[in-house]
């Protein structure tokens, strides 16, 4: 294996995450778009932002591996089909960078944990454990989608809300340094 495929470790260096997700419906998706683009002009940000198909709020992140182990998928997958819950508000009424160690900073559109989006995390999170796979968690949820990633911050403001009635959930595998998603599975969030 070539430097350019191993970390300083001596591990392969990781290919692909795999992580669950929420994706705005399409008018949705166009709608956040257009708010990236407005503000890449009004704050004069370089990056490009994310496209419309790849616009998400990270449910769970399970993790960066060198080739995601079928049995890490087929317990992902388990998990995922197990849930047994009614479609999910979600409200975005802010913009904000998070900070990080990167040079470029993830400017996010962000928001409050409503009931429905906070059962769904906390139940995933649940079987997830239960399943045996241990999901990242930070300390707090803190649903977000990340619009592009650029090195000027932006301080907390709000915007214009951005609201949406999620009514399924999708398992994502995402090609690292491709920015290419591959959904895996999906589950319908039923009344």
């Amino acid at each position: 294996m070539d430097d350019d495929q191993t970390e300083r470790s001596g591990q392969p260096r990781p290919t692909e995450s795999l992580f669950f997700a929420l994706y705005p419906d399409a008018p949705t998706a166009a709608r956040i778009a257009e708010l990236a683009a407005r503000l890449r002009i009004e704050h004069k940000l370089k990056a490009k932002p994310i496209p419309a198909d790849r616009l998400h709020i990270t449910l769970h992140y399970l993790g960066a591996f060198s080739g995601v182990p079928a049995d890490v998928t087929a317990q992902a997958r388990a998990a995922g089909s197990r849930v047994a819950l009614p479609p999910v508000d979600v409200t975005l009424e802010r913009i904000e960078s998070f900070s990080g160690r990167r040079a470029k900073r993830p400017l996010v559109l962000s928001g409050e944990v409503t009931e429905s989006l906070g059962a769904l995390e906390h139940t995933l999170g649940a079987l997830l454990d239960t399943a045996g796979i241990p999901p990242r968690r930070h300390p707090r949820f803190s649903p977000h989608v990340t619009l592009l990633y650029d090195g000027h911050r932006i301080a907390r403001q709000s915007v214009e809300p951005v609201a949406w009635t999620a009514r399924e959930f999708a398992l994502v595998r995402s090609l690292l340094g491709k920015s290419q998603y591959e959904v895996l599975a999906r589950w319908p969030l039923v009344p």
